[in-house]
């Protein structure tokens, strides 16, 4: 067994347990607060009485959802953070406090009141660690997905000739200091899914397909592919695309 693949398995059977915890934690918390619900005024209905707790637990799943969307753009999202704290302690609150009112007056233990904070406690942890994961798969750079392992032998012959593939022209030797020299130094902005080499060679593709090479078509290419960049990042591989093609336009005639 590869270390790739038990990762996989490792990954699998984590993702299954996290399922397994949020679905229970969300149905223990989901089950008690419809049981306050119908010892304080919603017995008589019990559509109603069911349909109660949504209006708390509904706040964490969309809360969470947006983290996870704002997280894949990089972004703060500080009313999604707003919907799943107020969800997660309004939720946690009312199982706590439903204690009090099941079984009649009089001094509940600790423990109850311990077993009612449990589950939407646990819910919201798995659920949260349940969105992470999914954020790190999302967001896995391709550098890092080893498409020349996972895929067959000649597409991993094809990935090996057009990593060696040189650069237009005579500009070969030139950019590649230049790249590493770039790689080297801390950008701002939003960061890119993929090394400057990468982007370049997308848009260097991008530019052999459509016959010339705007910012337009390069950023085109680049989402395509399933990548972010940024603005500062973008206009760093067009210049390294405009000095292959100046390099590749002015040796065409000392060729002849």
């Amino acid at each position: 067994m590869t270390k790739q693949t038990a990762e996989q398995y490792a990954l699998v059977a984590a993702g299954t347990v996290i399922v397994a915890l949020t679905a229970g934690g969300f149905w223990l918390s989901y089950a008690h607060l419809a049981e306050v619900a119908g010892q304080h005024g919603l017995k008589s209905s019990p559509v109603r009485q069911w349909a109660w707790p949504a209006t708390l637990d509904a706040f964490i799943v969309a809360g969470e959802l947006l983290m996870l969307r704002a997280g894949l753009r990089r972004l703060t999202d500080g009313w999604a953070i707003a919907l799943t704290a107020t969800g997660s302690i309004g939720s946690i609150a009312l199982n706590v406090a439903g204690v009090s009112g099941a079984g009649g007056p009089g001094a509940k233990p600790l423990l109850d009141y311990v077993v009612a904070a449990v589950p939407p406690t646990a819910a919201l942890l798995a659920f949260g660690v349940l969105m992470r994961q999914i954020h790190q798969l999302v967001d896995r750079p391709i550098g890092r997905m080893g498409p020349a392992l996972d895929e067959g032998p000649e597409s991993a012959t094809n990935a090996a000739v057009r990593a060696t593939e040189p650069p237009v022209g005579s500009s070969a030797r030139s950019s590649e200091p230049q790249l590493r020299e770039s790689d080297s130094k801390p950008r701002g902005g939003r960061p890119a899914g993929a090394t400057v080499d990468e982007l370049v060679e997308i848009g260097r593709i991008a530019a052999a397909e459509q016959g010339k090479a705007t910012r337009d078509i390069v950023q085109k290419a680049i989402r395509a592919k399933g990548l972010t960049v940024s603005g500062e990042r973008l206009t760093e591989v067009m210049e390294v695309l405009r000095r292959e093609l100046e390099a590749a336009s002015g040796t065409g005639p000392d060729r002849d």
